[in-house]
């Protein structure tokens, strides 16, 4: 089993570390890509809260990368990556609550593979951006579709709060034919199917084009887009996806409202 690298909440700090196949967390003295070190501190199961596996400075996600979800938008594959941003404060983690915002009366699931990076990169070649691309986690590119058509543009309909479900955890390598798939509730039938080969722009592609644009640092997040087979959430769904070689990244729906808390 490929090594998986976590971020956990214990005696209210804040910690990055390995998880053990006994579920003991082997603390780092920093975040892994920034070549933290295996400590003598384990966490047993009962100490830790899991945490999303990054704090991102920023989300930079990809739309329309896969050319069958272009297709059921209606529209064709863009040319070149079409990019938005979800703020840092869409994260949460695995189990966490995704909220039905009340603005909206459609907010649909988008299953992903998410890049975490690794190392500064800016102006890099497709070459030079594989070295920067730290592991690989699972993402949940929540988005309240009809505001998404409303507005024109995407950001109130992609940045609600908790809209970025992320985990479980951190791996280093990934086959590049992996299947990822989404379940809602029980279903045994997947509503999301496909292999990450799909992708219109691959990985590498990716960081290399955004590099181009925006620098991006260590801990940053790329959303490489969704196949297709999206579809609506409701209160009370419970949504799974699931990477080969990974893991899955489950998470329930609750209703809220604009009152803060």
């Amino acid at each position: 089993m490929a090594q998986r690298y976590v971020r956990v909440k214990a005696a209210e700090k804040i910690y990055y570390g390995l998880l053990k196949i006994d579920r003991t967390v082997q603390v780092l003295d920093a975040p892994p890509w920034l070549k933290g070190q295996p400590t003598d501190v384990i966490l047993d199961p009962n100490q830790y809260q899991t945490l999303a596996p990054c704090a991102p400075s920023k989300i930079v996600a990809v739309g329309k990368n896969y050319a069958n979800h272009a297709a059921e938008m209606g529209t064709p594959v863009p040319q070149e990556p079409l990019l938005f941003l979800k703020p840092p404060t869409t994260v949460i983690a695995a189990e966490a609550e995704i909220f039905y915002p009340s603005q909206s009366e459609r907010v649909d699931y988008e299953g992903e593979l998410a890049l975490v990076i690794g190392d500064r990169a800016y102006a890099c070649t497709p070459e030079e951006a594989h070295s920067k691309i730290w592991g690989y986690t699972i993402a949940n590119d929540v988005t309240a579709r009809d505001l998404q058509r409303q507005d024109g543009q995407w950001t109130r309909a992609k940045g609600f709060d908790t809209f970025c479900p992320l985990g479980p955890w951190v791996v280093r390598e990934i086959n590049p034919d992996a299947r990822l798939q989404t379940f809602l509730n029980d279903s045994p039938t997947p509503v999301q199917t496909a292999t990450i080969s799909d992708m219109v722009f691959t990985p590498d592609a990716l960081v290399s084009y955004i590099s181009q644009v925006m620098t991006l640092f260590p801990g940053d997040v790329i959303l490489t887009g969704t196949p297709d087979g999206i579809g609506a959430l409701q209160v009370g769904d419970r949504v799974r996806i699931e990477i080969e070689g990974i893991g899955f990244l489950e998470n329930t729906v609750a209703a809220r409202s604009l009152k803060s808390d």
